[in-house]
């Protein structure tokens, strides 16, 4: 398992001043394995934007490498990205092998704010497909599709739950389609659960994972 870079970043539960008032953002702290080309990074941005869109909330992105002391957020992720994360990277000389192509840590039965994706194990999964995109669209489809499961990783980190739905962003497997087609959400349960959590009381996360 890759090791995670120290952080200490306090959570605090916010006390918010009216029903008008908006909730604050979340932080996803990430850390890029290779840095991505901008597209990519653009397309990832977006997309995971619109499917979490029933938080209700905002995303701040920062760069795990960039944390210092004194950062504060009411909830946050830290996210590793695994491989190379562009869309014309080579492709394996092995067979494609089904495996997970992000997951989220677990310790004790609980849920950590700590998640994984694996670049090189979606751009593999979904290259057949994607190398029949126009190359001017392909940065995009390949952003969209890590968007995607960095989603489904997320769900299970702020819904507070390791359940899998049926269909949509939250189910158990994924197939090249869900990837690469235009639009990909959650079910409304599971955007409900989504709309219904609630920051984490006061901690200080200090991980080495």
């Amino acid at each position: 398992m890759s090791k995670w870079l120290w952080i200490a970043v306090w959570l605090v539960l916010p006390l918010w001043g009216g029903e008008h008032e908006a909730p604050p953002a979340v932080a996803l702290y990430i850390d890029f394995e290779q840095a991505p080309p901008v597209p990519v990074l653009d397309a990832l941005q977006q997309e995971t934007e619109v499917i979490m869109a029933p938080m209700g909330t905002e995303f701040e992105w920062r760069s795990l490498k960039s944390v210092t002391g004194g950062q504060v957020s009411a909830q946050l992720a830290v996210v590793k990205f695994l491989g190379h994360c562009e869309s014309d990277g080579a492709a394996s000389v092995h067979p494609v092998k089904s495996g997970a192509l992000g997951w989220t840590h677990v310790s004790d039965g609980a849920i950590l704010p700590f998640a994984d994706v694996d670049c090189d194990g979606i751009r593999q999964f979904i290259q057949s497909r994607l190398l029949g995109i126009d190359a001017k669209e392909r940065s995009e489809a390949y952003g969209r599709a890590l968007g995607r499961v960095l989603a489904h990783e997320l769900y299970h980190i702020f819904a507070k739950t390791m359940h899998h739905g049926a269909n949509g962003v939250g189910k158990a497997e994924y197939s090249v389609h869900d990837l690469l087609s235009r639009e990909f959400h959650f079910e409304d349960h599971e955007s409900e659960a989504l709309r219904t959590s609630r920051p984490r009381p006061l901690e200080t996360v200090d991980s080495t994972h």
